[in-house]
């Protein structure tokens, strides 16, 4: 039997993407209701751009974009809500923990990490599914379930033309 030393195992570790999209199956239960669908996410580090798209019965509920340099949208229809910030923090974004940026959504798909957030049936690409206990939009307590369907790695936006 071969004994690596943690400091060699940790650095054998695949790090995650610079891009990627992903899909999601998810789930969602609180007193004030409970829902499922689809959330399609697509990252890039290189310059922070995210686009977060949340699905129900064949209805977008949230669409969120942006970037590090021109700042985020937010768009809610149901809510009547349209708002922008200059980072991710600043956006009330539903079913997910506080993200502060695009590395805190990475860290959350790609290793399971954020508050409240438990992680589990992992493979190369990160958790398989993911729970997380927090806040629904009106401050009751919510659990929403990620089941990942899709994991694509992208090249980021410096070599890939959108």
């Amino acid at each position: 039997m071969i004994i690596l030393p943690p400091a060699l195992i940790a650095h054998e570790q695949p790090r995650p993407p610079q891009a990627f999209r992903a899909t999601y199956d998810w789930g969602f239960a609180s007193p004030s209701g409970e829902g499922k669908g689809t959330l399609v996410v697509l990252v890039d580090l290189s310059n922070d751009k995210v686009i977060i798209e949340l699905h129900a019965m064949s209805e977008r509920l949230m669409l969120l974009e942006g970037n590090r340099n021109s700042g985020y949208r937010i768009q809610i229809p149901r809510d009547s809500l349209d708002e922008r910030a200059s980072s991710l923090n600043e956006l009330p974004i539903p079913f997910l923990p506080t993200l502060n940026n695009a590395n805190g959504l990475v860290r959350l798909l790609t290793e399971g990490i954020g508050p409240n957030v438990k992680a589990s049936r992992k493979d190369a690409n990160g958790p398989k599914q993911l729970r997380w206990d927090g806040k629904d939009n009106r401050n009751q307590s919510c659990t929403v379930w990620l089941k990942r369907t899709r994991f694509e790695a992208t090249q980021t936006s410096g070599g890939q033309q959108d």
